[in-house]
């Protein structure tokens, strides 16, 4: 069995060693470590990857152990993951079919490694998209006097099939703190810029307006701030003069895509650390 251990704790010698040590101490081999020290905070994270091949291993067993004789003594925040369960990803869309064409085909090809049960959607126009997939779409409609309502139905869904994240593949309303803090650091969003610049409506027209050189996107996890939760993934393409407005868009699209997929695979290959609303990304 391979797992994933995810750590971050006051930054002190002997950590490294420890961990190794009892990784060693229970027949595991490591077979991958990163490590970084924020030495303005003082904070030690550290990703490791082991296999286990003991036919009586137990990933509850090595949890109650690893708790007790470790996570305490360093004060660790840590989580333990097995290869062998797929996190569950609930998709959120509205309109735009972009990024959620880009993510289905991605994971109808096997690139992400993970379950999506249903697709949620406040309009129905992209119910034909989950039905080439032969995944469930489920209509909510959401309006300022059923919001409420709305998310509580969207909660529901979430539970009654232990979704792990959340993907806002271009969802077009704002999440609130029902649904936030019961996913913290789980709800993955792209914004249509670079963070921060051109928020708003229309950013592509901004940007036009403004006589930019560059353009972006930003992949960033969801908080009760709006666009201000801790960056995942970013990317920009150049534009100039001789571009419309069209293509400004045609391109932002397209980095849009492109810069979900990234920030989405990460989070699913357990590459990111969320310290003090910003992200420790792992190679």
């Amino acid at each position: 069995m391979k797992t994933t251990i995810l750590i971050h704790c006051p930054d002190q010698a002997g950590i490294i060693n420890a961990v190794t040590y009892f990784i060693h101490s229970k027949n595991g081999n490591i077979i991958y470590l990163d490590q970084h020290v924020d030495k303005e905070a003082g904070v030690f994270f550290m990703r490791l990857e082991s296999d286990f091949d003991n036919p009586d291993f137990s990933i509850d067993d090595f949890k109650n152990k690893f708790g007790k004789s470790l996570a305490e003594k360093y004060q660790m925040k840590w989580s333990v993951y097995s290869s062998g369960v797929k996190p569950k990803m609930a998709l959120f869309v509205s309109k735009y079919n972009h990024c959620l064409y880009d993510l289905l085909s991605r994971f109808n090809s096997g690139e992400l490694d993970v379950e999506i049960p249903f697709i949620i959607s406040n309009h129905k126009d992209l119910q034909y998209i989950a039905e080439q997939f032969n995944i469930p779409f489920h209509y909510i409609p959401v309006t300022k006097e059923t919001k409420t309502d709305a998310e509580n139905q969207q909660l529901h869904l979430l539970k009654k099939y232990s979704i792990d994240c959340i993907v806002l593949a271009r969802y077009m309303q704002i999440v609130t703190s029902k649904i936030i803090d019961s996913y913290p650091n789980k709800i993955i969003n792209i914004h249509h810029s670079f963070l921060p610049a051109f928020a708003g409506a229309k950013p592509y027209h901004a940007a036009f307006q403004r006589g930019v050189k560059i353009i972006g996107a930003t992949c960033h996890y969801v908080t009760e701030e709006l666009d201000a939760g801790p960056i995942i993934e970013q990317d920009v393409t150049t534009v100039s003069h001789s571009h419309s407005i069209k293509d400004f868009i045609a391109k932002g699209r397209d980095l849009e895509k492109i810069v979900l997929s990234r920030g989405v695979k990460l989070h699913l290959q357990r590459k990111t650390m969320v310290y003090n609303n910003k992200t420790v990304i792992f190679s």
